[in-house]
């Protein structure tokens, strides 16, 4: 976390976690350094151990409010792979306005059976949006998956329909036979009668 001195004798801390809405920090020096002022509000104040507990964030409108309305499930976005995921750790993406987005290795891989690598762009879809725990998780995989399968869909579609209509016309010239069959029956019958 980062000890803030909020006057001579006041010391506080800011988790980490506290620092960015948007940010994942992993240290404090990635966001700030020794002796910047930062806004702080006190989240938390401990009588006891003389702490409080700060937060920067807090200070700014969460912009997850807002992001809860642009990145909707299904949405696609263009996001850069900032991590592919290595040592069993997920693989991160750059989504616009700064948010970073969590995927699996699977779901970077691209049509032609390669993976995306580092600083490379691509379109993602939102798998899934959680707004308590600041986490999207996000596939490459998935945009071309998809429109793939549409695609297939389409043709399994247009088969169905060609077969239906040759059937349809072979039926049909089955009636025409039974009819002309039922004509030359009935000319028969009439010689026979007269």
């Amino acid at each position: 976390g980062v000890f803030v001195e909020l006057e001579e004798g006041v010391d506080g801390l800011i988790h980490i976690s506290d620092l960015s809405w948007t940010q994942r920090v992993k240290h404090p020096s990635e966001f700030t350094e020794v002796g910047k002022e930062i806004e702080v509000m006190v989240l938390e104040i401990d009588k006891e151990n003389r702490r409080l507990s700060l937060g920067h964030k807090q200070t700014e409108e969460n912009p997850w409010d807002e992001f809860e309305k642009l990145f909707t499930v299904g949405s696609i976005h263009e996001g850069t792979v900032t991590s592919t995921g290595e040592n069993k750790k997920p693989a991160t993406v750059l989504l616009p306005y700064g948010v970073t987005a969590y995927t699996t290795p699977r779901h970077l891989t691209k049509e032609n059976g390669q993976r995306l690598v580092e600083d490379e762009k691509a379109p993602f879809v939102i798998l899934e949006f959680n707004k308590d725990n600041q986490r999207i998780f996000v596939s490459h995989a998935r945009t071309w998956e998809e429109e793939k399968r549409s695609e297939q869909e389409k043709e399994e579609a247009k088969q169905a329909t060609e077969k239906r209509e040759i059937s349809e016309k072979v039926a049909s010239q089955k009636v025409e036979k039974a009819t002309l069959g039922d004509l030359d029956a009935l000319a028969e019958l009439a010689e026979s009668l007269d």
